[in-house]
């Protein structure tokens, strides 16, 4: 029998070499040996998105690879996810709702932060793309959420942004809600302007403000 670790590699692997067939197989295998499904999807999958997402950083993968590569770890995850015992399952995650603003149907890069974030372990509410803007709001206080993220391609769309910002203000939720922000418009200095907690390029770097954001939120509480 293949021990633990090999196991855990090919899962890796077949994320990294989008096997988004063969990943269900190795992750029946993973199961039907006793090792515990977690460490499969953090050690395995999630692993495996980690280098995917390497790579895209250093453009030897692009848009359409990332993509495939994601199948592969959704792939897994349906194998493994049953197998999670209750106490893992229950773990409490941030929750993010994340959508493309409305007028702007251009929705890549907001699933590729969705993705990124999913394998950082973040519970993912996708709106999908034209998203009226009470939306963001309504959804963020039915589910509790710790962030917003939006994005957009079109100039036009922008103050969309700052105008979610102020309805969080006036359902007075503002404060426990994060919202970053993102897309080929948008900088530093709007994110800035409209008072977002911040602006990210890419989605691997959206996975670091996030990161970063929840960090200090706990430290917060904690302190």
């Amino acid at each position: 029998m293949k021990s633990k670790e090999e196991i855990l590699k090919e899962l890796s692997d077949c994320v990294v070499d989008m096997e988004d067939k063969l990943v269900c197989g190795v992750a029946e295998e993973y199961i039907q040996a006793g090792y515990p499904a977690l460490d499969g999807i953090n050690e395995g999958l999630v692993d495996g998105m980690q280098r995917t997402a390497e790579l895209y950083e250093q453009e030897e993968y692009f848009i359409p690879e990332l993509l495939i590569c994601s199948d592969a770890m959704y792939n897994g995850l349906d194998v493994l996810r049953p197998h999670l015992l209750k106490t893992e399952s229950r773990q409490e995650k941030h929750k993010i709702v994340i959508g493309v603003v409305e007028g702007d149907t251009h929705d890549i890069g907001k699933n590729l932060v969705r993705i990124m974030l999913e394998a950082a372990g973040y519970e993912m509410h996708d709106l999908g793309r034209d998203v009226a803007l009470q939306s963001f709001v309504d959804k963020a206080k039915e589910i509790n959420a710790n962030v917003i993220a939006m994005s957009t391609l079109m100039s036009t769309t922008m103050p969309g942004m700052g105008q979610v910002i102020e309805m969080l203000k006036a359902e007075g939720i503002r404060d426990k809600v994060k919202v970053i922000i993102g897309g080929a418009p948008i900088s530093p200095a709007f994110a800035q302007k409209i008072g977002a907690d911040g602006y990210s390029a890419t989605a691997v770097d959206a996975v670091k403000l996030v990161d970063k954001l929840m960090r200090a939120e706990s430290e917060k509480i904690g302190a």
